[in-house]
């Protein structure tokens, strides 16, 4: 049957068959509205099991954003899906430099992806940052490699790139790390979730 739901409140129908789907699993408190926030854009419920949460990681990256904090991804899909308004009303920013012809030039001219080079330059930028990542493995293993190396202390890593060539290792890497992180483990994930996250975060501040 179809349901007569007013436009204001289909995401919070949504919601509620989100929930009664769960049926009896238990989610961290800490943790469910991220994951919920991850169902509902994905229609995945997998999500309920795969998304692995550091200590504290959710009131970690909400900090943050408090703080003024940027937010840094490596697709233009995932930069538009974020909330900015919100984003920008908390006095941060959201950066994509993968499509800089700078950054296209010097990934050509060293052999290397354009990921690594945006986390490169991300690293230099004067604020604390949130890593959404939604697409590129190699942007996490840059990301782990300068954390190792004292080069970068991300707020936040939200890892959840998708596809089948290291993506499992390169989130591994960000689990098996001491920085705070939000992982879909697996090969799970994409730009909408990275996104889905960072909005899972940003409305626990504005609600």
């Amino acid at each position: 049957m179809i349901e007569n739901i007013k436009p204001m409140d289909i995401e919070k129908r949504s919601f509620e068959i989100i929930t009664e789907l769960l049926g009896d699993k238990k989610l961290d408190p800490r943790n469910e509205l991220v994951i919920k926030r991850a169902i509902h854009t994905t229609a995945d419920f997998d999500y309920a099991d795969n998304l692995i949460f550091s200590e504290d990681a959710v009131a970690k990256g909400i900090e943050a954003l408090r703080g003024g904090c940027d937010i840094v991804t490596d697709t233009q899909m995932a930069k538009a899906g974020i909330n900015k308004t919100i984003l920008g009303k908390l006095g941060g920013t959201v950066h994509c430099f993968m499509s800089d012809p700078d950054v296209a030039e010097e990934a050509k001219s060293r052999g290397i992806t354009r990921a690594i080079v945006s986390m490169e330059r991300a690293a230099k930028l004067p604020k604390p940052c949130i890593f959404a990542i939604g697409n590129a493995p190699t942007a996490l293993i840059a990301i782990n490699g300068m954390i190792e190396l004292g080069e970068l202390s991300p707020a936040l890593v939200i890892g959840v790139p998708v596809g089948f060539v290291n993506v499992v290792e390169s989130k591994e890497l960000i689990i098996a790390s001491s920085v705070p992180h939000i992982v879909a483990r697996g090969r799970k994930g994409g730009s909408n979730v990275a996104a889905a996250i960072c909005n899972a975060l940003l409305y626990q501040i504005m609600r």
